[in-house]
């Protein structure tokens, strides 16, 4: 991929400035990304992608405008455009562009095995994830999907306060749901791995774990209704962390959209959990040196302990509470405007002598349920925290494991249930950008 051109972005920020821009930014992203998904040992899609354009955002009399392009022979339009839509625009005195930030971390998110992997063998690897859970076990009889992506970008941001950042990033990924059969029955079963470097990814393993997993549900039973004890696996730990993520943006919470609007320094879930928010973490798809306005990321602790410390910031959220931006501003590429957004969020043990072995939650239950696939969770409430949805995974009794279970409902408040957490695995996994070890929970409403 050709680098992104800086004496063009400068040429953009002066003709900004030559037209009346009290400030301005341009944003610059090449994007390259080949998707692959293969079916009954042949390739079902094969898509290559590349995306390159640029964005200038302005501010004049507090007034926002923006434009952007793909073409860079339409850069005078593009900053007669964002003119244009200020002139147009309400005055906000929150509206602004941020200053120099710092250097950014030392966080390693480019691969160059990545960079140069052929698509041949981008291919192969995609390929190895059908054919490991295929192998796994004659009950594995189908497989909806198999697939991988593998993606590089380039990203330079320029303002005309003196930021000018410029970084490179890989990502791949490896996802399949297989379908294993007894008799007339079938379950299914996913797994996924992601990451910045291609060594992080082990593709043959995705297949067999996604295997195991539905093979390890065959024979479930309906669960009888009770008030127990249940186990959220690491995968599904995430989900429901993923859910109320969106209620930690200080976006949100001025809108009144969250959860947690109002009680910063409350405790609002077990004393066991805390929640970090890091761009820093070596490999994880989140993690960048700096965020979409330029500005350098951090780590962020936003629960310490079960208490609500803080949000997460872009600069225009941060200008309004009058706080600096925690480096969370996220675009959806060159046609969108920076929001805020999580990198890395992720839930862990607030303390590591409160981690226990994963293996051993199990035996802290009398009578319960191990969750390890939901279904209709897109439907809980981000805003509320309410949700209600169905479950399967294994039935547990005096500590041991004793039938997969199915078509159990949970239900309950996302705030409650995380309260009621009182045990804390070793498994801490990252789903995409969002991260969470096993949890067990006390009291919670099993419905058969």
């Amino acid at each position: 991929m050709n680098g992104i051109d800086a004496d063009f972005a400068a040429r953009l920020l002066d003709a900004a400035a030559r037209a009346g821009a009290d400030e301005a930014e341009v944003f610059l992203k090449n994007v390259g990304t080949l998707s692959v998904e293969v079916k009954n040992e042949k390739i079902e899609t094969l898509e290559k992608s590349v995306s390159a354009g640029y964005s200038i955002r302005i501010v004049r009399n507090g007034r926002l405008g923006f434009s952007y392009a793909t073409d860079a022979a339409a850069w005078e339009q593009v900053v007669q455009r964002s003119m244009e839509a200020a002139a147009h625009a309400e005055p906000d005195m929150h509206n602004g562009l941020p200053l120099e930030s710092g250097s950014a971390g030392d966080v390693l998110v480019f691969d160059p095995a990545l960079d140069t992997l052929a698509e041949s063998d981008s291919i192969r690897k995609v390929f190895a994830i059908e054919e490991a859970a295929r192998a796994s076990d004659t009950r594995i009889t189908k497989i909806r999907k198999a697939a991988g992506s593998f993606t590089k970008s380039e990203t330079r941001i320029i303002n005309s306060h003196g930021i000018h950042v410029h970084y490179r990033t890989t990502a791949c990924s490896a996802q399949i749901m297989a379908i294993a059969e007894q008799g007339s029955e079938s379950q299914m079963g996913w797994d996924y791995q992601g990451s910045r470097f291609l060594q992080d990814i082990d593709f043959r393993g995705v297949g067999i774990r996604a295997a195991e997993r539905a093979v390890s549900l065959l024979g479930a039973e309906r669960v009888p209704s009770t008030k127990g004890t249940i186990i959220l696996d690491n995968s599904v730990a995430a989900d429901f962390l993923g859910v109320f993520s969106s209620a930690l943006s200080a976006d949100a919470v001025q809108k009144k959209k969250s959860m947690f609007a109002g009680k910063v320094g409350a405790a609002v879930i077990a004393d066991c959990l805390s929640i970090i928010d890091s761009g820093l973490l070596p490999g994880k798809l989140g993690s960048r040196p700096f965020d979409d306005e330029g500005v350098a990321v951090s780590r962020t602790g936003l629960l310490d302990h079960g208490v609500l410390k803080g949000f997460l910031y872009n600069t225009y959220t941060a200008r309004k509470d009058g706080v600096a931006s925690t480096g969370n501003a996220v675009r959806g590429g060159i046609r969108g405007m920076p929001s805020v957004g999580v990198s890395n969020l992720y839930m862990d043990a607030s303390d590591e002598k409160l981690r226990m072995p994963t293996a051993s939650l199990c035996s802290r239950i009398d009578k319960g349920l191990l969750v390890t696939e939901t279904m209709g969770m897109h439907t809980a409430n981000p805003i509320s925290g309410e949700f209600s949805v169905g479950v399967s995974g294994h039935w547990v009794e005096s500590g041991k494991v004793v039938r997969p279970a199915k078509e159990a409902v949970i239900s309950g408040n996302i705030l409650e249930l995380f309260r009621n957490v009182a045990l804390v695995g070793d498994d801490l996994i990252f789903y995409g950008n969002i991260g969470a070890p096993s949890l067990l929970i006390e009291g919670i409403d099993i419905s058969g």
